[in-house]
């Protein structure tokens, strides 16, 4: 049995609003050194691997050391990613006061800029959140995720441009603030195009001789090893935030709003279109660090600047306050929300449909794993 996600008053909205503000506020005042102390060990963690993978690449001789190598200069390069830069720059650990975890100064092992990032995903994503038109995150400006997206014959080669998007997933990311569409359609001079990629090209520039210039070159007759184990590092990397960020935005369930939907819009119905525009993953610990809690989208997009290690125990908490208004709460095994991701991304490939799933929640009592979807009515 599903029942379909109800429509909240704008009065009903509001409530649930101060429910998620009174659990935010709750979890604010909690605030401490346990939260310091996990992301400061978090960033040891990264450090040693990162330490031990370039010297298994360094001074190894057999493909054991190579591969080892190469997962702990993966693993590290995912942690710094996910767990540190990604939550430090949305200012999660600002209240600390230490440089070394301030939002503003930090900047991470990506070709994408920190500021581009901050400007591109804290404030338009997070405040437009599967906004369409003025969330550039949704499809990421030439993916159809959406059946409200209108089709275009250059969808048809989707499967495979997802597909070279997630390989090359930091690039993707890195020039989504330089709007090469808007390029391409006139809206910003190519004098414009030039000033905004300058940041980008140095950065990206700095990643390419670090990666495959000074460390290679530091490794003498290991060279080719290095610049090999540093390429496979990287592309670990871009796989895993490609699935855990897709899993988080583009399952079957996960809706989109236009512009006059959101006119005038309360915190309460902000709260309910973030909870609307995000889906979780279920697994374990380890999982859930390693996503850099991402695997929690729905409560990271409710509360961006909460410490990302409290997501999961706040997560019961908004589950039981979703039920009780009779909203849908998307969550799912990493296979079956991967999976979804992948099917829609092939339908719409193709024209149509014109109409958007609607989301249902589980029946009480009914396992999450059973959650599904049906066509809006």
């Amino acid at each position: 049995m599903t029942i379909q996600s109800k429509n909240l008053t704008r009065e009903e909205a509001d409530a649930f609003g101060r429910e998620i503000d009174a659990l935010r506020q709750e979890v604010v005042a909690d605030l401490g050194q346990r939260d310091i102390e996990h992301i400061r060990q978090i960033i040891r963690t990264a450090n040693r691997s990162e330490a031990a993978g370039r010297l298994l690449l360094h001074f190894g001789l057999g493909p054991v050391s190579f591969v080892l190598g190469t997962s702990a200069l993966g693993l590290s390069k995912i942690l710094e990613n996910m767990e540190i830069g990604h939550n430090i720059m949305h200012g999660q650990y600002d209240w600390t006061r230490d440089p070394a975890l301030d939002s503003q100064r930090y900047e991470w092992d990506i070709v994408c800029t920190g500021d581009d990032w901050r400007h591109s995903h804290n404030y338009e994503h997070h405040t437009f959140t599967n906004i369409l038109g003025k969330d550039r995150d949704i499809g990421y400006a030439f993916l159809r995720v959406a059946p409200e997206q209108p089709w275009k014959p250059v969808h048809l080669t989707q499967p495979v441009v997802a597909t070279l998007l997630a390989l090359f997933f930091q690039w993707g990311v890195g020039g989504h603030d330089l709007r090469v569409d808007e390029l391409f359609a006139r809206k910003q001079t190519p004098a414009q195009f030039a000033e905004r990629a300058r940041p980008f090209v140095t950065k990206a520039s700095w990643q390419l001789f670090k990666d495959y210039g000074l460390f290679p070159a530091l490794a003498l007759a290991n060279a080719p090893r290095v610049a090999l184990g540093n390429l496979l590092a990287n592309g670990t990397r871009n796989l895993w935030t490609y699935a855990v960020i897709f899993c988080g935005h583009f399952p079957e369930g996960v809706r989109v709003y236009t512009e006059a939907e959101t006119e005038d819009e309360s915190r309460g119905q902000w709260y309910v279109r973030q909870l609307n525009g995000s889906a979780n993953i279920e697994g374990s610990h380890w999982l859930h660090v390693l996503t850099g809690h991402l695997s929690h989208q729905i409560e990271h997009h409710m509360f961006p600047d909460i410490p990302a290690a409290r997501y999961p125990e706040m997560a019961p908490r908004v589950r039981e306050i979703c039920t009780r208004y009779g909203q849908a709460y998307n969550t799912g095994s990493f296979r079956r929300q991967l999976g979804s991701v992948v099917g829609r991304i092939a339908r719409l490939s193709l024209p149509g449909p014109k109409r958007a799933q609607a989301p249902t929640r589980a029946a009480p009592g009914e396992s999450a794993a059973r959650l599904t979807y049906r066509a809006a009515a």
